[in-house]
């Protein structure tokens, strides 16, 4: 699962490689406001989410939205490469360190937004299915901006 995980970070990372920080806030299509650097903080959030506020039960806040507003990671108005992929990198590596510190995908932890219980298992099988379908939209968007598709 873990190489699985990594495979799907990495793709995000490569559908983002070589654009600039305007490429990058680039929006799909009217109405939606989704570009890759929104996506980008949304996996931040998303891994700062599962493995530190679920798994670690840290009393984080989230990094975009002192109200707990989830959306707010979306919003790419004003930010940069360097400051989301900072971010994601980060939260990657605090993801990776809980994971690897854990006696066994059997740990649970209890999920404040599910209100149960969940497993390591659970977490790292959800992260996939969020980057998966994440890296779909980054397909378009990434085509969207020059052409580049695959991978």
């Amino acid at each position: 699962m873990r190489a699985f995980l990594d495979y799907h970070r990495a793709t995000l990372a490569l559908k983002c490689e070589g654009l600039t920080d305007e490429q990058l806030r680039q929006r799909s299509m009217p109405p939606s406001t989704l570009t890759l650097l929104g996506l980008v903080r949304h996996m931040a959030e998303v891994e700062r989410t599962w493995f530190r506020r679920t798994v670690n039960a840290e009393d984080v806040p989230l990094r975009w939205s002192p109200d707990g507003d989830y959306q707010a990671a979306y919003d790419a108005t004003g930010a940069t490469r360097a400051e989301a992929f900072a971010a994601w990198q980060e939260e990657v590596a605090h993801a990776c360190r809980i994971e690897a510190a854990a006696a066994s995908l059997d740990v649970t932890a209890h999920n404040r937004n599910w209100d149960t219980e969940v497993s390591l298992r659970l977490v790292m099988l959800h992260l996939i299915h969020e980057y998966a379908r994440h890296n779909g939209h980054a397909d378009f968007l990434r085509e969207g901006i020059d052409g580049s598709v695959g991978a």
